[in-house]
């Protein structure tokens, strides 16, 4: 740090003290409800205090106007503007996350103990849709590794199973005759992807509260797999020693496989992988970039799938 001589300083220099005073209550504010979860409904938007992390990309993030209102979460809606329009409905206060299955430390949590031992970190992420297109988000969260290691998983213990919230009088989309998808939305992960330092657990974004069409109160984020990866609103982590389902690939196994990692060369069967539109960047019109493998992150996870078919493991 540089600290200069007082007579150096100019008096436009000096902060008044009333902003200081306001500054420094944020930051305890901050520092004493550090997560969006543990806030009372209604508070999203709440500023949160986070170190950025070094995994972070030097990409400019996408205008959040367009982040938190272009967004697939069935649970309130198939349309892209229908969380943002319903997921306020959706209660964070009290929340309860469980973490079991192969682990030595079993536990039930209130989200203000699962949370309280980690340091948030401002992750700035690319982000990839099955659809096509693309985004660059400033996640503020922690690792998945740090959460598993706590729980100890048990040497048996391979993969990795989520799981989201139940509450068809909250989420729209659960309810009705006709229902899209199977709940609870389910996912998982093989252990070494989720003990990997990019996997993050989620609450929050732009330096604020997670919204709920974000998955507040804390989501998977997963960057170089395809977005349906990213389970929101998680409810239970538990460790097992066979691959766990997921939702979308329970659904459609020939569209969704259980790795889906961002793979260029292995197309959707409806449409191609080889190019994104990336989301505030002229809208349909906007000029289409290559998609890269792993989403751009090869270098730091292509190691996780040597020797493996991943055209068969897509």
């Amino acid at each position: 740090m540089i600290i200069r001589k007082t007579e150096g300083i100019r008096a436009s220099e000096i902060t008044p003290r009333a902003a200081y005073l306001s500054r420094r209550a944020l930051i305890g504010a901050a520092a004493g409800l550090p997560f969006a979860g543990i806030l009372p409904r209604g508070a999203a938007g709440a500023p949160l205090a986070a170190e950025k992390s070094e995994l972070s990309t030097n990409e400019a993030p996408t205008p959040r106007e367009h982040v938190t209102s272009y967004n697939n979460y069935y649970e309130f809606g198939t349309g892209k503007g229908d969380p943002s329009e319903n997921a306020h409905t959706l209660a964070t206060k009290p929340w309860t996350v469980k973490v079991d299955g192969l682990v030595a430390r079993p536990a039930d949590y209130a989200l203000e103990d699962f949370i309280k031992p980690f340091a948030l970190e401002e992750r700035v992420y690319r982000h990839r849709c099955v659809e096509g297109w693309s985004m660059v988000i400033p996640w503020l969260g922690f690792s998945l590794a740090e959460v598993l290691g706590r729980a100890e998983p048990l040497g048996n213990a391979k993969f990795v199973a989520f799981e989201t919230v139940v509450r068809p009088t909250e989420m729209p989309g659960q309810r009705g005759l006709f229902q899209p998808l199977d709940w609870p939305y389910v996912e998982g992960l093989r252990l070494d992807e989720a003990m990997h330092p990019l996997t993050t657990l989620a609450v929050g974004l732009y330096g604020e509260t997670l919204p709920s069409q974000n998955g507040a109160p804390l989501r998977l984020v997963v960057p170089w797999k395809y977005g349906f990866k990213g389970i929101k609103s998680i409810v239970r982590v538990k460790l097992l020693e066979q691959a766990p389902p997921s939702t979308w690939n329970l659904q459609n196994p020939n569209e969704y496989g259980f790795y889906s990692n961002v793979n260029p060369d292995v197309d959707h069967p409806r449409w191609s992988q080889k190019t994104e539109r990336r989301i505030g960047e002229g809208g349909l019109l906007a000029k289409r970039r290559p998609t890269l493998p792993f989403n751009g992150y090869a270098d730091q996870v292509a190691s996780l799938y040597a020797g493996m078919d991943l055209r068969r493991y897509f």
